[in-house]
């Protein structure tokens, strides 16, 4: 898997609602729910859902090779 198949498969998620599991390492995680919202050269930016002000995080697409972050979307039927 490569940088630009991860962009062109999130492209279809932008805007879309999703849960990312972040590996912090040591048996550490984060979860965040999430939506995609822009995919830049090297890196992407989701808005994370919750009360209050949005706050965005920003992750490299090196993340998901190194299987550091991984996205679990909804299954529609």
């Amino acid at each position: 898997m490569n940088v630009n198949r991860i962009r062109h498969e999130l492209e279809q998620y932008i805007g879309i609602e999703t849960v990312i599991k972040y590996n912090l390492g040591r048996n550490k995680y984060e979860k965040y729910r999430v939506k995609i919202k822009a995919l830049y050269q090297n890196v992407f930016i989701v808005e994370e859902i919750k009360d209050g002000a949005p706050e965005y995080k920003c992750f490299s697409y090196s993340d998901i090779v190194m299987k550091n972050i991984r996205f679990y979307f909804e299954k529609e039927n």
